[in-house]
């Protein structure tokens, strides 16, 4: 069963930095493109940062430079990297999945088949 667990967000101040972790429990017989997608109240959900399984990243222009994706495979946990956080990333912070053969558009939370719960990230100014 595939199952994916968000962690490490909270409160920060504007300027400061938080790690998130996304714990995964994925089919072995298949590799992953994964991401890192946002939501915000009143907002649809959008994509912050992704990974496939070959190790290419990419970024939304609006955290290109702030934020790092990363993924330790022997640890089955993402991470995202979040420095000189902004009021305006405060969101909902999703982990998603995808099988890599049927991924393309990997920044396109329609894209992607399996969903963690979400952790919380504020940032006051």
């Amino acid at each position: 069963q595939v199952r994916l667990v968000e962690s490490g967000g909270g409160s920060v101040q504007a300027g400061g930095s938080l790690r998130l972790s996304c714990a995964a429990s994925l089919y072995t017989n298949n590799r992953y493109s994964m991401g890192w997608f946002r939501q915000a109240p009143g907002k649809e959900r959008e994509g912050v940062a992704a990974i496939d399984s070959d190790g290419t990243t990419s970024y939304a222009d609006s955290v290109k430079g702030r934020f790092t994706i990363s993924k330790d495979n022997a640890k089955n946990t993402l991470y995202l990297q979040m420095n000189s956080l902004k009021p305006e990333d405060t969101a909902m912070y999703y982990c998603a999945a995808v099988p890599a053969a049927i991924a393309t558009m990997l920044l396109d939370r329609y894209e992607y088949m399996y969903w963690g719960q979400g952790t919380q990230v504020t940032v006051s100014s």
